[in-house]
């Protein structure tokens, strides 16, 4: 892993050093919902991503052990990302996010119902998700 220069010892820092940007936490987000993308899965989003940007976070990710690069089963023009175990982490963080946005803002049904389910049982979630997660990666 890359040593990042840090401005501090304070672990919130430290954190927001390697994924503390809009643009990394989304990367992580689509990994988290699709499990796996491609570059160009990445650009497709709704957020329009400049591409020297994505690749500039993906490599931050990729060097910080947050994602991986795969062949991809069908092109080997492509590649796929996935979640490490590292990133996998990064979940309880995402859905309290999630939660606190849903406090705050109109969030699609879709989005608003798995929150429902998260309410339910927060630690069940996570941990089932985790799993299937860590399973694909």
């Amino acid at each position: 892993m890359k040593d990042i220069k840090k401005r501090s010892d304070c672990p919130i820092s430290s954190s927001l050093d390697i994924w503390g940007d809009k643009w990394s936490l989304l990367i992580v987000r689509d990994l988290m919902f699709a499990k796996e993308c491609t570059y160009g899965d990445f650009l497709k989003s709704d957020e329009k991503i400049a591409t020297n940007i994505l690749a500039s976070r993906l490599l931050t990710l990729e060097t910080n052990g947050i994602i991986t690069k795969h062949g991809h089963p069908e092109s080997k023009a492509k590649v796929l990302y996935k979640l490490t175990p590292k990133g996998v982490d990064l979940l309880p963080l995402m859905m309290e996010i999630n939660l606190w946005a849903d406090k705050y803002f109109a969030l699609p049904k879709e989005r608003k119902a798995m929150l429902e389910e998260v309410k339910k049982d927060k630690e069940g979630f996570i941990r089932e998700k985790t799993i299937a997660l860590l399973n694909n990666s």
